[in-house]
């Protein structure tokens, strides 16, 4: 499997980002950084605090996820 270049990465992580304040802010409000999501959890506490374990956790799902999906991409590849 070829790297691609990796000065790229950078770029498609920033432009990730934006797209997500573009679209999802104005729509929910959502966050992307988790000092923004915490804090104002912490001090609204019920509905908010209920729903803060999804912040938290959806990333290391995610994370997960995406691991097997290259795995299985890099080893029919090879």
């Amino acid at each position: 499997m070829q790297n691609t270049e990796p000065g790229i990465a950078g770029l498609a992580i920033g432009l990730t980002l934006v797209l997500v304040h573009i679209v999802c802010i104005p729509i929910t409000g959502t966050s992307v950084n988790p000092a923004r999501s915490i804090g104002p959890a912490l001090f609204e506490g019920s509905v908010a605090l209920s729903q803060l374990w999804l912040f938290i956790l959806a990333p290391f799902v995610g994370a997960a996820l995406s691991a097997g999906v290259w795995k299985i991409l890099a080893d029919k590849q090879a």
